[in-house]
């Protein structure tokens, strides 16, 4: 098989490569620039997107000897990842970049762009697995390493782009011996520190890069019945769930910390409450998808578990494909409820170990009325 291996300068996804020649495939590595100024990436050795990332990309494809490319994505990236994030936090949401990438850059245009040079699959380092059921359905789930399974990244992968993806790490017991493995085949990344972090805010200061983009203007901070309580200098430094840095300048009647609940762009008004306000007892987006076959019955409830973010632990649920004004919607009842829930994350489905889908979520439904005036 003809595989296009993604190697981001990182271990795993060299180890990955490397284990896609032993099983006999048909290898050629490429690097993705994501950006056409390296210094506006995350730098450190932390295996995303910079140039020192490629030059570890490149030592590791020439180690394993197969052929190497950089392929410039940079306009792509800025306007499915980079664009995004600013738009969302400018609609009051909370994006996840990395998701994002995954679904528009790793797993649309490189693959898309892969499959039209003749490539069979994609092999990238990602911890998640490939199985194939009795009818030859090939599904998503998680790693045998739960503690690293990454199968949340990919909720977003549709049939298609399962039908052509290859996941050599999904069964390796742990990190440390990818690790090995790695020091074993002599590459020079074996040690080297996992990448996290935004990749494109090169400091780390989110809302110092957010207040460039969008700029700061002072607005409204309110309670739930809707009483003015103090004043912020920009709704987008604000995320669902956050305590510090309110800056009240009062404590609440019954002494507790106050929490952001929702941010209100278009009002440029900021909400908080008691942290129990956080408590969400259902979930729903129209922007859905299934990661390969879909229920049979969709718009019938199922159980199912939902995770909400990437290191979240799952959470029985029952789900259903609903219609409102018009438009299907995925609507997400916990068995027990959410906390710290926010429009923009992307909720993903499992039935088992299964990726079954994801929504990005629209709304939210909090468990604990709105006290009366």
């Amino acid at each position: 098989m003809k595989v296009l291996a993604a190697m981001s300068g990182g271990v795993d996804s060299a180890v990955a490569a490397a284990r896609a020649v032993d099983a006999g495939h048909d290898v050629v590595g490429v690097h993705l620039a994501l950006s056409r100024m390296p210094g506006t990436l995350r730098t450190g050795s932390r295996g995303c997107c910079t140039i020192e990332d490629s030059m570890d990309a490149q030592r590791a494809a020439n180690m394993i000897g197969i052929p190497y490319y950089v392929w410039d994505f940079s306009e792509r990236f800025k306007l499915d990842v980079v664009d995004d994030f600013v738009a969302e936090y400018t609609a009051g949401r909370t994006p996840n970049p990395c998701m994002r990438c995954n679904e528009k850059i790793k797993f649309a245009a490189l693959l898309e762009k892969a499959l039209a040079l003749g490539f069979d699959a994609v092999c990238t380092g990602h911890y998640a697995s490939i199985v194939t059921d009795a009818d030859g359905n090939r599904e998503l789930h998680r790693a045998a390493a739960l503690a690293k399974d990454q199968s949340y990244v990919l909720g977003v992968l549709t049939r298609e782009q399962i039908d052509h993806s290859m996941f050599p790490l999904g069964a390796t017991p742990s990190k440390a011996e990818v690790r090995a493995e790695a020091a074993e085949r002599g590459f020079t990344v074996a040690q080297k520190p996992d990448s996290h972090d935004i990749c494109f805010i090169p400091d780390g200061d989110t809302r110092g890069w957010l207040a460039e983009r969008v700029g700061a203007e002072q607005g409204e901070i309110l309670d739930r019945t809707g009483a003015v309580i103090g004043q912020h200098e920009g709704a987008h430094a604000f995320t669902v769930g956050q305590r510090k840095g309110l800056n009240i300048g009062f404590p609440a009647a019954d002494g507790k910390p106050r929490f952001v609940l929702e941010v209100r762009p278009k009002d440029n008004a900021v909400v908080v409450g008691p942290k129990e306000a956080l408590d969400i007892r259902e979930i729903a987006g129209q922007k859905f998808s299934w990661a390969g076959l879909a229920p049979q019955e969709p718009t019938e409830p199922f159980d199912c578990e939902v995770q909400i973010r990437a290191h979240a632990d799952p959470v029985a649920a029952v789900a259903r494909v609903s219609v409102v004004d018009g438009r299907n919607e995925l609507v997400i009842t916990p068995r027990e409820p959410l906390n710290g829930v926010a429009p923009g994350q992307t909720a993903v489905v499992y039935v088992g170990t299964r990726v079954l889908g994801q929504c990005t979520i629209d709304r939210t439904v909090s468990a604990v009325p709105i006290p009366a005036l």
